[in-house]
């Protein structure tokens, strides 16, 4: 046992050594301040080879050996053999495969690179830097002689020559110094240097005055060009001479300073190309130390994978034959079987989660049946409640296909008996009299919103029923739509008591509203008659008011029945393409120049779509309504306020209109959208019951809370 135990701990010693040997030589090749093919170079690079030749060899003797005892085990059938030999396979492969790939391609980059390295055009990068610096000596030299040039032209337009314009001269050259960024500017009057202006960075202690010779030769017409030392740079002068009559000749002069010496980069280049020439020598010894590193790290990396291989299969080679025996035993349906294993490793742990995921199994299956149970005699209840009740449900499915259907929706629309689930709904309500029901549906799967209380009437063969319909959406929990429920409600009695019991009322209130008017119109009458039987002379004037009394109440009995008319007849909604703010807008415009008490604040969201599908004349007619009655409320001085807000979830539009009044009492809330109620004390309760009507017919909703600190706020819902 002793000696198996030592082989491996030898094996990884010489291992250990021979890296720490490789990297010592590799490091003294590397940091040699001159790598030459020298004999003490030759050594080191076969000490390099012999480590990886002893490397490799210790790589096939423990592979050969580990191969040739998984042969023999797999000879005896000797239980996770097969298992080992896989896995110290795969080991093996994935290891062998990307690092041999990354072997060739490395090899094959480093020679390629190397062979490129000394193949550079050297002569001809020692000819375009010259040209290179010549070329920049020209330019500076051009750009020097613009700016003398620019100089003398402006001295001589604006006449700074002149000896009364010395101090305007003086800053108009001291601001072009700055403004061309040129390191020196020079004025001389003949041979007379008038002044002279300098960037103040320059190495001064090295500055050199002009030679008085240059200058005189300017003014003969010579070209003048200087390029002179100056410290570690260059000072590149040009200048241009003018003659100016009664005064003399005028030299400008303007330099620019190069800072570093270009020759000598030059000479710094040449003797680089130079030690490239002595280093092209090494290019060989240098493609032996990169190939022998490659193939040092190549026996490394497979040596490392081929032993971890091993260890790992042996040492999850038991237990998962033991898992692999409970696992036939569990699909064969026994949950009492349980794995017994010491290990404390993640395999350990894996086992303990095998045997807890098998107790847990067992418990499960048990709760399974139980709850299959409950949720089978919960289905037959939900089965006998919709088959018993009174309202009628149908659902869909993502697909528009019926899911459910119970015996009172089959009644209520006339439907066959037979099977209807699986149907596309629109197949089911194929006929014309259903046109309106399917438009809805449609709507509201497109759009995914909800539809309350829509009525709808229905022409069956036996009578013409009203229904109440609601279309809720399916979400599921990512609120992914999932399908539709459909309420059913029969609403044909209903209505007809409705229709009565509305009919009375409406014609108790037009009676009590015609009678307010009537008892003026009599007394206005009878004072008339009164008075003529009384004084015929005075009978005019009472003629007159009795008469202009009875046009007013009549008037009012009149503008009465047009109320009740328009909302008796209000038009369906005409949807077309509207921008929703415009529309706030042009409501609100009439209101702001005759009611100068009342503030008027909008705040609009950008994020609400334009155009929308509305109805903008019944929308500009609700807004209009809103705010006349706001006004009423506070009257006619105070806040009015409007807001919106895009909800893009839905989608749908959010608007808030409210208002500093004194409120809406809180038993009035319920009832304020009825047509026949009212706060106003000459209000005709038709207002709110137009703008609920308006609202419904776009598919949205309407209510009213209080405004904070006081006052009414109405809010609206409109999907799009």
């Amino acid at each position: 046992m002793e000696t198996k135990r030592k082989g491996p701990r030898v094996i990884g010693a010489i291992i250990v050594i021979l890296i720490i040997l490789f990297l010592s030589i590799e490091f003294l090749i590397r940091e040699a301040q001159q790598f030459s093919p020298t004999s003490a170079t030759n050594i080191l690079l076969l000490s390099l080879q012999i480590i990886v030749l002893l490397l490799a060899l210790i790589l096939f003797f423990v592979l050969g050996r580990n191969l040739a005892k998984l042969y023999l085990e797999r000879k005896q059938k000797v239980p996770g053999a097969h298992f080992k030999t896989k896995l110290l396979l795969f080991f093996i492969t994935l290891s062998l495969i990307p690092t041999l790939l990354l072997f060739m391609f490395a090899s094959d980059l480093i020679n390629r690179n190397i062979e490129q390295w000394f193949q550079t055009p050297i002569e001809k990068i020692l000819a375009d830097t010259n040209s290179l610096s010549e070329g920049f000596y020209q330019s500076s030299e051009e750009i020097t002689l613009h700016y003398a040039q620019q100089l003398s032209q402006r001295i001589q337009s604006q006449k700074l020559y002149d000896p009364k314009n010395r101090t305007p001269l003086m800053k108009f050259v001291s601001d072009k110094l700055k403004e061309y960024k040129v390191d020196e500017i020079i004025i001389f009057l003949d041979d007379v240097e008038l002044f002279s202006f300098m960037n103040p960075d320059l190495p001064l202690q090295h500055y050199k005055n002009l030679n008085i010779n240059i200058v005189k030769r300017a003014h003969l017409g010579e070209k003048f060009s200087t390029i002179e030392d100056m410290g570690t740079g260059e000072m590149i002068r040009r200048g241009v001479s003018f003659n100016i009559p009664d005064i003399g000749n005028l030299l400008v002069v303007a330099g620019k300073f190069l800072p570093q010496n270009y020759a000598q980069k030059i000479n710094n280049i040449t003797a680089y190309v130079q030690k490239y020439h002595q280093g092209k020598i090494n290019k060989d010894p240098v493609k032996t130390l990169y190939l022998m590193m490659l193939i040092f790290v190549t026996l490394l990396i497979v040596f490392a994978a081929s032993w971890i291989g091993f260890h790992l299969a042996k040492g999850i080679t038991v237990p998962i034959e033991k898992l692999a025996n409970a696992t036939k035993e569990v699909s064969k349906g026994n949950l009492d079987v349980k794995v017994d294993d010491t290990a404390s490793d993640e395999i350990g742990t894996f086992i303990k989660s095998f045997n807890q995921m098998i107790s847990d199994l067992k418990t499960s299956r048990h709760n399974i049946a139980q709850k299959t149970s409950e949720l089978e005699g919960r289905r037959q209840y939900i089965e006998t409640i919709l088959d018993n009740i009174t309202t009628g449900v149908i659902t869909l499915d993502a697909e528009n296909k019926i899911t459910t259907i119970n015996p009172s929706a089959r009644s209520m629309l006339g439907l066959p008996k037979n099977d209807l689930v699986g149907k596309n709904f629109q197949e089911v309500l194929n006929q014309p009299k259903y046109s309106q029901i399917v438009l809805y549906i449609r709507n509201g799967i497109q759009n995914g919103y909800q539809v309350s209380d829509k009525e709808i009437k229905i022409n069956l063969e036996t009578q013409n029923v009203t229904l109440a319909l609601t279309l809720s959406p399916l979400k599921k929990e990512d609120e992914e739509f999932s399908g539709m429920i459909m309420v059913l409600d029969d609403l044909t009695q209903l209505i007809t008591a409705q229709k009565i019991a509305a009919w009375k009322e409406m014609a108790q209130r037009v009676a009590h509203e015609i009678k307010n008017p009537l008892t003026p119109i009599q007394l206005s009458a009878e004072r008339i008659i009164k008075r003529i039987k009384k004084d015929k002379n005075q009978a005019d004037n009472a003629i007159e008011e009795g008469a202009n009394t009875i046009v007013q109440e009549v008037g009012t009995i009149k503008s009465l029945i047009d109320e009740f008319s328009n909302f008796a007849r209000m038009p369906k909604i005409q949807r077309q393409p509207a921008d929703f703010h415009k529309i706030i807008q042009q409501a609100i415009t009439p209101f702001r120049g005759i009611f100068t008490e009342i503030k008027f604040i909008t705040s609009l969201d950008e994020d609400v779509p334009s155009p929308v599908k509305v109805d903008p004349d019944q929308m500009r007619r609700l807004f209009i309504n809103l705010i006349d009655n706001a006004i009423d409320a506070m009257n006619k001085q105070g806040e009015i306020k409007i807001q919106t807000s895009f909800n893009a979830t839905k989608p749908e539009i959010k608007i808030e209109v409210s208002d500093t009044g004194p409120g809406i009492p809180e038993e009035d809330k319920a009832k304020l959208f009825l047509p026949n109620f009212s706060t106003k004390k000459k209000g005709t309760g038709l207002g709110l019951a137009i703008i609920s009507q308006i609202i419904n017919e776009h598919n949205g909703t309407i209510h009213i809370k209080d405004n904070q600190p006081l006052g009414a706020k109405f809010i609206i819902q409109v999907p799009i």
